[in-house]
């Protein structure tokens, strides 16, 4: 007995212990802010894009359980529908709906819009969560970098279809998922498309700049509407995101910085607090992190770019001012 009870003391085991009780404890505490105020949204209509999976599902299966009505808006049905079936069951809740959004189509988001608009005729919280990260160079349907065009022009444009059922909702919300990488990101208004040159990485940083700059211009634009806007940053989080990284960041980089990454229902946690919150529902063009405002970075309070990117977004998707 002596031999295990001086085993168990050694420092083979004793340091070890004491290792992964610190990357626990770590790695609760680098979960972030947790949205905890019980709200019931019983009556609530809400738009949910890039649903089926990570942040988005999360977010589902809580307005689920708030009592929410919610539209999961995927490009892929099939696990859109697995991911609806199972929030269903957990919660309870059947008024929870799978339709197919391609946010990479002007067309499957004209077309999403429309049927949407023919069920339904209110609209109080659209969260604009889908995205591309670091993804090879590609392009959408529409001939537009995919980061770009998914990330910024696709919801550029949904929003814009929305936002009559959102005025006529209101009290309502937009909430745009955007990222602590904006910081990395300029607005190449000579090349906004990465034409003349590709990096994944700008790529994605342009389009979480733009996602910002869309919020602070959107909220300008909604003054006095009822309708307020509000961009976020979830967190680094584990999620389906990261399927482009390359070999060195998933298989070397990644086990040393597992401990910061929160799960995907911590990353949710921001984006239910922008939604749902009673304390925000006056505040429109902030910017959040574990669900509280946070700095952004010069170029994403630039007026000028954003009245600029506006515009140009306008003129790329089609849409006409006061449509």
């Amino acid at each position: 007995m002596s031999f295990i009870y001086d085993y168990l003391l050694s420092p083979v085991v004793i340091v070890p212990a004491i290792i992964a009780a610190t990357i626990h404890l770590l790695r609760d505490y680098w979960q972030g802010g947790q949205f905890t105020k019980p709200t019931d949204e019983t009556g609530k209509v809400v738009i949910v894009t890039g649903a089926n999976t990570g942040i988005g599902k999360e977010t589902v299966r809580e307005l689920a359980k708030r009592g929410a009505t919610v539209y999961m808006a995927c490009r892929n049905l099939e696990k859109c529908e697995e991911a609806r079936r199972e929030i269903v069951q957990e919660t309870n809740n059947t008024n929870i709906y799978t339709r197919e959004l391609d946010l990479s189509s002007f067309e499957s988001i004209r077309k999403f819009v429309v049927g949407y608009k023919q069920e339904q005729d209110k609209l109080h919280i659209l969260i604009n969560n889908a995205g591309q990260m670091n993804c090879p160079k590609s392009l959408t349907k529409d001939g537009f970098e995919m980061h770009l065009g998914v990330n910024h022009l696709g919801h550029f444009l949904l929003t814009n279809l929305l936002l009559d059922y959102l005025k006529k909702s209101a009290p309502s919300r937009i909430v745009n998922v955007s990222s602590l990488a904006h910081i990395f990101g300029r607005i190449n208004k000579k090349d906004l498309n990465s034409e003349k040159s590709y990096s994944q990485d700008f790529a994605y940083a342009q389009s979480k700049l733009a996602n910002i700059l869309f919020t602070r211009e959107l909220a300008k634009r909604l003054k006095d509407t009822g309708v307020t806007t509000n961009a976020l940053h979830p967190g680094v989080v584990q999620t389906e995101l990261l399927r482009h990284w390359n070999i060195f960041r998933k298989y070397f980089f990644t086990p040393f910085v597992w401990p910061i990454f929160k799960t995907p229902k911590s990353g949710a946690q921001t984006t239910l607090y922008a939604a749902l919150d009673p304390d925000l529902d006056s505040v429109s063009g902030q910017y959040f992190s574990d669900c509280k405002p946070t700095w952004t970075s010069p170029a994403a309070k630039n007026e000028e770019t954003g009245q600029w990117l506006w515009l140009e977004s306008e003129k790329l998707t089609g849409i006409r001012p006061n449509n």
